[in-house]
């Protein structure tokens, strides 16, 4: 049987996929450069953006919504789909950038990690706009087969990249010593700014797993530091309280007959 472009394109992305978890996984048996990612990213304990550990495990859901994704853009049904056609080989980027982003982090090349982090976050914007998420009523299948994946996706490498950024500056200041103010300062910034991100998904977009995956975030940064900085754990609550407001009144809305969203049931 002759391989056309679309089940090349099917066969990219089950590589892609396969690569980007196998990758992960032995980065942290191995581990990769001689560390796990856990013992480099608690290094710096003033990182009052950083959450808790147990905030890490959000990647078995994406990576398992992400497998849902894959098995579902590979059936033959599914070949000439336009929404896998637009993003398929945008998504084998993301999996380029996700393994370049883990050996320069493994390997202490901060710089370089935010540089990948970036482009990492860039390429799932553009797959989020081509998609349009929350933007028209798409079926329950696309709804939860292609949008989802890339909403949890990008909501958790939005705050992932906030993380990166504070630990590149950490670690290029050399200090394990909390400078106040401007780490404070900043932590609260980068909080309401994801705060935000949260609440204008949730209203203009109707994403409500983008908006999840900031509660989770910002509630475990709450877990990591309230006890020992309140301000940041007062900022942090305030945060989630907001974000799972514009989820609430979005539900509503949707309830009441609104369109788009999860609850959308237009076949697309």
């Amino acid at each position: 049987m002759t391989m056309t472009r679309d089940m090349w394109r099917q066969l990219s992305v089950i590589i892609a996929l396969v690569g980007v978890i196998v990758f992960n996984a032995l980065s942290q048996t191995l581990p990769l450069g001689g560390q796990t990612s856990a013992e480099i990213a608690n290094r710096f304990t003033n990182n009052l953006y950083f959450p808790a550990n147990y905030a890490f495990s959000i990647w078995s859901v994406i990576y398992s919504f992400l497998i849902a994704f894959t098995i579902y853009q590979a059936l033959p049904s599914q070949r000439e789909n336009p929404h896998v056609r637009k993003i398929g080989y945008l998504f084998v980027l993301t999996s380029i950038f996700n393994i370049l982003w883990l050996t320069c982090f493994h390997y202490n090349a901060f710089p370089m990690s935010m540089a990948m982090m970036i482009g990492l976050l860039v390429t799932l914007l553009r797959i989020y706009m081509i998609l349009d998420i929350g933007g028209k009523p798409v079926s329950r299948t696309t709804k939860w087969l292609i949008h989802i994946p890339f909403s949890l996706y990008l909501g958790w490498i939005t705050a992932a990249t906030v993380a990166n950024a504070s630990y590149v500056i950490l670690d290029a200041r050399g200090s394990g010593s909390l400078m106040y103010d401007s780490d404070m300062t900043w932590a609260i910034i980068m909080l309401v700014v994801t705060g935000a991100l949260g609440v204008l998904m949730g209203i203009l977009r109707r994403d409500y797993a983008y908006s999840a995956v900031v509660i989770w975030a910002v509630w475990a940064i709450n877990a990591r530091h309230a006890e020992t900085y309140p301000l940041i754990g007062t900022v942090c609550v305030l945060v989630c309280l907001a974000t799972a407001a514009a989820i609430a009144f979005s539900l509503f809305r949707d309830l009441r007959g609104g369109q788009g969203g999860v609850l959308a049931s237009k076949t697309a």
